[in-house]
């Protein structure tokens, strides 16, 4: 078998080094392979497309690549690794298996496959990831250890870095770890200063530095990523991230804009109707049109995604994006007398997650509308709830509240939002749209203002921006407290930045909102 170091270029790059925004591909890296040359075109999209997580194209492409050369080591090691995606925490184990049993029926067979001791040491590694302990968990701290050993005996590898990079995310099991993120963000620092094309180097910058404490030290990554990799929707959309976590409304909009008509394009090839990519772009760029006060363009997105819902043959995938959506719509909105209020949705078989979303929307409906006996019936069934992100459990609170507000028992509705901001507090920071879609600290603040406590109040708002910098109705209830309380020069400039986020805001925003906060 001839041995070919081979650059993984794809073939319509217009040029190789630097890649402009405007230059279509995928990215560049080297890795050494002992695959046929009439195979590397095929093996060399699979490697680009692994690191933007396009796994469907990036299996479609190393199984191509097998297809040309059946002995193709490196090609099953790849269609292998589709089937693992640390950052979701997902793995089909058994699929990831077949994969690697389809080079040889043993681990000793599948070594002796591998034409160099490089290829061996790749092959170990996806082999604890899908052979070793039966705990996932336990597996992946193993194929991390093993990662680091290959990316240590091959310095110079820098894809070996990337994915030793990667396997570091996939270790935080439990949430955010920052300590897990910082050492991967270490990692691949080295490799984006040593091959700034490199799609996964970016890629997983970003997710390292994806909460409001780490984003500015993503923002380079953040703006170059999409040009690395502009023919991965995924590329396209993560951006967004860095510019969620700093506020930057109109750069995450254009962001998933772009990915949604990638995503729509990717779908008219594959003869689908619905896919992840576009969902998770619209939602993403619902949210950034709710802060931008563009309320009708945001309620355009929800009313495709409720059709999407309706036509769907798989319920729970495309309504869990709904859910997600109608909930940041009301948090943003206050539309409780809207027709997405009154969407009556089956709830057989449903997560907990899109439950308590579901069961939240008609409590808070029913407080909108005087129902109390239909609020504490939707309540009820919230409180039967629980998920690993305590998402129900601050819902719980937040309909109990509202009821008891309902029921003229400010004080003790107060005390149960304050309650719920310390569960709040207690939980990793997050990335994306916020997980409830009404962030605790500002329902409390809002609350506060009911009860004509500015200090509170503001300290309440504050404490809401932190988590989730930039939000427009956090500013709203800022600019209240910090009127209320006589601080001109919070209230100023609090102001100024919500003026920043509605400058193309829908007329009746302004009237309803800014125009009030200025009289």
């Amino acid at each position: 078998m001839l041995y070919n170091s081979f650059k993984v270029l794809v073939a319509f790059f217009c040029v190789a080094f630097p890649v402009s925004a405007q230059v279509t591909g995928l990215g560049f890296t080297d890795f050494e392979n002992s695959g046929a040359l009439e195979a590397q075109e095929a093996f060399s999209r699979g490697i680009l497309l692994l690191h933007s997580f396009e796994y469907e194209d990036s299996r479609e492409a190393f199984i191509e690549a097998r297809n040309i050369d059946p002995e193709f080591t490196m090609a099953y090691w790849g269609e292998a690794m589709t089937y693992n995606q640390p950052i979701w925490m997902r793995q089909q184990t058994e699929r990831g298996r077949d994969a690697l049993i389809r080079l040889a029926p043993d681990f000793e067979g599948r070594l002796s496959m591998a034409s160099t001791q490089r290829e061996k040491e790749y092959l170990k590694a996806v082999e604890v990831l899908y052979f070793g302990n039966e705990d996932k968990n336990k597996r992946d701290v193993a194929y991390e250890r093993q990662l680091g050993v290959l990316s240590e005996k091959y310095p110079d590898d820098l894809d070996a870095a990337a994915f030793h990079a990667l396997s570091l995310l996939g270790l935080a099991h439990d949430g955010r770890d920052y300590k897990l993120y910082m050492q991967a963000a270490a990692i691949a620092e080295e490799v984006f200063a040593q091959n700034p094309q490199h799609p996964g180097a970016a890629h997983y910058l970003i997710h390292a530095y994806d909460d409001p404490i780490h984003a500015p030290l993503g923002l380079r990554a953040a703006h170059v990523y999409a040009g690395i990799a502009p023919d991965a929707s995924h590329a396209l959309h993560m951006p967004s991230h860095i510019f969620s976590a700093l506020g930057m409304w109109p750069e995450m909009a254009a962001a998933n804009e772009e990915s949604y008509a990638a995503s729509v394009q990717w779908m008219e090839r594959k003869g689908l109707k619905g896919h992840s990519g576009a969902y998770h772009a619209r939602q993403w760029r619902a949210y950034a049109y709710q802060q931008l006060g563009r309320y009708a363009d945001a309620e355009e997105l929800l009313n495709d995604m409720m059709a999407d819902v309706r036509e769907s043959d798989s319920l729970q995938f495309p309504i869990s994006y709904a859910m997600m959506m109608l909930s940041s719509y009301f948090a943003d909105t206050n539309k409780w007398d809207s027709e997405f209020a009154r969407i009556e949705l089956d709830t057989e078989n449903l997560s907990p997650f899109i439950l308590a979303n579901i069961y939240f929307i008609r409590g808070r409906t029913a407080v909108s509308d005087g129902n109390e006996e239909d609020a504490r019936k939707a309540l009820s069934e919230l409180m039967k709830l629980e998920d690993q992100q305590n998402i129900a459990l601050l819902l719980q609170h937040q309909l109990k509240a509202e009821v008891l507000k309902l029921e003229g028992n400010l004080d003790g509705a107060i005390e149960l939002l304050e309650e719920a901001a310390k569960i709040d507090s207690e939980r990793p920071l997050d990335y994306g749209p916020p997980e409830p879609g009404k962030p605790t600290h500002e329902l409390l603040g809002e609350f506060y203002l009911m009860a004509n406590k500015s200090d509170e109040a503001i300290e309440a708002f504050q404490a809401s921006l932190e988590r989730a910098p930039g939000r427009s109705m956090s500013y709203v209830g800022l600019s209240k407290a910090a009127r209320i309380g006589s601080n001109e020069e919070l209230y100023q400039n609090t102001i100024t930045k919500l003026k920043e986020n509605w400058k193309d805001a829908d007329p009746i925003v302004i009237e309803t909102y800014l125009s009030a906060l200025m009289r």
